[in-house]
């Protein structure tokens, strides 16, 4: 792919999540980026607008701007991958969804983001640093893709940061804050997750 590109094993803290608890790990909204593949080429953009959809089989959603690169890809793979970067990852976050891929090729070495393969799912390359990961299979709806720009997937792989995301639960409050997921407002301000608030 590129000198950016690494296939080392995965991180010892990147652990399998079941796939039907994929879905917490996009309940808090959080913001996502958005990774594809085809034919030797590979991308990433942001997405403030990625969704849960549905339990078993897992399903999410996520516009994609008909004029990004990355939707190229996924239409020509029928795959993405959604993953979540963390509050140091801010800064390339903006980037990445600023930049376009069409205007800026390097645009992903330009801003410093490396990316690595999960065994058995080398079709969709990942972003290292973030704190969890969901691969995913288009599920085609062409109407609401050129209505809407809106994607159906099914989630068929997903792990996360065991020191932020442990048996099916974030766990925000004990994790260092180095792995708090972004919450996109506008203009470049983001929220990272903040204390939960346990009604038990």
């Amino acid at each position: 792919m590129s000198t950016h590109h690494t296939d080392n094993p995965l991180d010892p803290h990147v652990t399998p999540v079941p796939l039907d608890k994929a879905y917490r790990l996009l309940n808090h909204g959080p913001t996502v980026l958005v990774s594809a593949a085809h034919a030797g080429q590979h991308n990433v953009m942001a997405a403030a607008w990625a969704c849960a959809l549905d339990f078993s089989p897992p399903k999410v959603t996520v516009v994609l701007d008909k004029a990004t690169r990355t939707r190229e890809l996924v239409e020509a793979s029928g795959l993405f991958a959604l993953q979540l970067p963390t509050v140091p990852q801010a800064a390339m976050t903006v980037a990445i969804g600023t930049d376009s891929a069409k205007s800026v090729p390097d645009k992903l070495q330009r801003h410093g983001v490396v990316l690595f393969e999960a065994p058995g799912h080398a079709a969709v390359p990942l972003v290292q640093g973030c704190a969890a990961w969901l691969v995913c299979r288009v599920i085609p709806e062409p109407h609401n893709q050129q209505a809407y720009d809106l994607f159906i997937g099914e989630v068929t792989a997903a792990w996360a940061d065991d020191r932020v995301f442990r048996n099916g639960h974030w766990e925000f409050d004990t994790a260092p804050d180095e792995l708090r997921t972004l919450h996109y407002v506008a203009g470049g301000q983001f929220y990272a997750t903040g204390a939960s608030v346990n009604v038990a």
